[in-house]
């Protein structure tokens, strides 16, 4: 109990300061439109761009501390004229950068403040750009994952799926065309559902964040396949609140380690016992009887709109949609036996709490 007051009371202390929100992001530098509003974000169409950029020096740039690299991005505007936009470019993630992992790693754009007003993006300071690491068919399934989130709840990060062609302007005269997809930041995210971000300093076990939010979260993990994440450890994790006093509500992002998306690399953690993502793995804590029935409620309501997120995609193929869809049918079979739920969720959540599971996650 005294722990949890202190918690309460350090959080009220920071929280209670103003947000800090990126310039390119503040509304009164873009007038007309709220980031939260953003319409890169709003849309649903695919955007084609090209990114000229010094290729071979990004590559090789992939250390503890990749520098940021000049670069330009092009695009049609809505006439006939091509808008480029100076940007900077930076080498991101952990495993990800890693050389033996992805041939082509994730990448951080910053954007100047002058660049972004009257443009395609909107007011963004700077977004973060999942790249094709080492096929087009990844880069689609994870894509695909943070729209399933999406079809949960609002509180869950908007992304942009985009068709690439990557110029090398270090001399080379040659392109390539890749899937990327931008993620809303978190700060717009907060903005958007009205919360702030609980600094990471503060310490939060999944008993302490909201109830329905966390049984939310914990399920769709499952569903999905995922096991790289950790509330406690903030792994892959952003945790919001909308005052002092209310419990967190966790957001989940990076999912190249789940089943849905089965990337070359990704392997469970071998103290969950399993020896592949596509195996199911509950992660979370026990709840309230009442949390499962809302959740499984939830599930079940917004079925057909989980499914309509790969059935209604035009860029993949049948046996593209043959995969998620087969996976998502082996979950709903447990979610919606008693004796499957009870076994697979509710006793796993029990004896995680009893053993203070917590992955500390691999990227």
């Amino acid at each position: 109990m005294n722990l949890i007051l202190s918690v309460l009371a350090s959080l009220c202390l920071l929280l209670c300061q103003p947000a800090a929100v990126p310039s390119a992001a503040r509304p009164e530098q873009q007038p007309g439109i709220h980031p939260a509003d953003n319409p890169f974000f709003t849309q649903p169409e695919i955007v084609e761009l090209s990114l000229s950029l010094p290729l071979a020096k990004i590559l090789s740039d992939r250390g503890a501390s990749p520098r940021l690299h000049p670069a330009t991005i092009s695009y049609q505007d809505a006439g006939p004229t091509t808008k480029t936009v100076a940007v900077q470019v930076q080498v991101r993630g952990n495993r990800r950068k890693d050389p033996t992992v992805c041939g082509f790693p994730p990448l951080l754009v910053k954007f100047p403040p002058e660049a972004t007003h009257g443009t395609l993006f909107g007011p963004v300071a700077e977004l973060k750009l999942t790249t094709h690491c080492l096929s087009d068919t990844y880069t689609l399934r994870e894509y695909l994952v943070y729209k399933l989130f999406n079809v949960l709840t609002d509180v869950s990060y908007r992304t942009r799926l985009c068709r690439i062609t990557y110029r090398d302007n270090g001399g080379k005269d040659n392109a390539t065309v890749r899937y990327a997809f931008f993620l809303e930041s978190t700060e717009v995210l907060a903005l958007r559902s009205q919360t702030k971000v609980a600094p990471k300093k503060l310490f939060f076990g999944m008993e302490n964040v909201d109830p329905a939010a966390m049984a939310t979260l914990a399920v769709f993990q499952y569903m999905v396949g995922n096991t790289d994440w950790s509330v406690p450890f903030r792994h892959n994790i952003r945790l919001l609140t909308q005052n002092p006093l209310s419990a967190p509500v966790p957001v989940p992002f990076d999912f190249d380690y789940s089943g849905l998306v089965m990337a070359p690399y990704a392997a469970p953690p071998e103290q969950l016992g399993i020896t592949s993502v596509r195996e199911r793995a509950f992660q979370g804590y026990g709840f309230a009887p009442e949390t499962y029935a809302a959740v499984r409620n939830l599930f079940n309501a917004r079925r057909e709109a989980l499914y309509q997120v790969y059935l209604a995609c035009p860029y993949l193929s049948q046996k593209e949609r043959n995969f998620a869809t087969n996976y998502l049918n082996d979950f709903f079979e447990t979610l919606n036996d008693t004796k499957a739920f009870e076994r697979s969720i509710v006793r796993m959540g029990h004896r995680n709490e009893k053993k203070h599971l917590d992955i500390r996650g691999f990227d």
